[in-house]
């Protein structure tokens, strides 16, 4: 499937604390890797869940796939999955790898073929969303049957990539993307990233180091911190909740 051009013009959101972010410009062709930087507190979030149709700007305009937000979000969400969002798309502690990947998948249940029929095609696709995803279960502590709370967080940010993948998205979403890594695992989550925007599928992360080859969008007003008064940290909270809901 083809990835998601990305454009905005002037997106900005403006919440009950403040400004959240603005201005925002942006002109990506499909399968960019776009990377959202900025100091925390400073719209990150609010702006990943703007453009992925979750989150109402209140200022300018975007296009996503050729859906326009603010008039089109539900076409947006319909292209565009979230990966990992804490507080949106947590995964489950106390859950085995192969009981997560299973209840995401019946989520997608088609009812127009038999049940054999599902079932091969719910194991093909998770297949293919844990390669792109680039974990092998095999090489977990326990297999499949690995607790959730029991794994490193790049295999974490794995599986909750290949959760997202499952539904063959042009756009993926993963916010804080490099949090908590060392040097080395960042490098291994910019290549998981950088091969799933390689085959065609337009990606975009919250991060606090960009690399290099990346298209840069930063949520920084003047080059200040606005975390002082936490307009965009407070205002992503209300959202993560709203999505959550959803």
């Amino acid at each position: 499937m083809e990835g998601a051009e990305v454009s905005a013009e002037g997106l900005g959101l403006t919440g009950s604390k403040g400004t959240v972010f603005e201005a925002v410009d942006v002109d990506a062709p499909p399968g960019a890797l776009i990377a959202i930087t900025g100091p925390s507190g400073s719209g990150r979030t609010c702006l990943l869940l703007t453009l992925t149709g979750r989150m109402r700007p209140t200022t300018g305009h975007a296009s996503v796939g050729g859906h326009r937000i603010p008039s089109r979000m539900g076409s947006v969400r319909r292209i565009a999955a979230l990966g990992p969002v804490p507080g949106v798309t947590d995964l489950e502690p106390s859950w085995t790898v192969t009981e997560q990947l299973r209840e995401r998948a019946l989520l997608r249940r088609r009812f127009r073929i038999g049940r054999r029929e599902r079932a091969a095609e719910r194991r093909a696709r998770v297949d293919r969303a844990l390669e792109r995803a680039g974990l092998d279960l095999d090489t977990l502590p326990k297999g499949p049957r690995t607790a959730v709370r029991d794994l490193e967080r790049l295999e974490a940010l794995r599986l909750g990539t290949a959760l997202a993948l499952l539904d063959e998205p042009r756009l993926l979403a993963v916010d804080d993307a490099d949090l908590k890594l060392a040097d080395e695992e960042r490098e291994l989550l910019w290549e998981l990233l950088r091969s799933v925007s390689g085959a065609g599928t337009t990606v975009l992360a919250v991060c606090s180091e960009p690399p290099a080859d990346a298209l840069v969008l930063s949520t920084a007003r003047g080059g200040t911190d606005t975390n002082e008064e936490g307009n965009g940290e407070g205002e992503a909270q209300d959202a993560l909740t709203a999505t959550g809901r959803a």
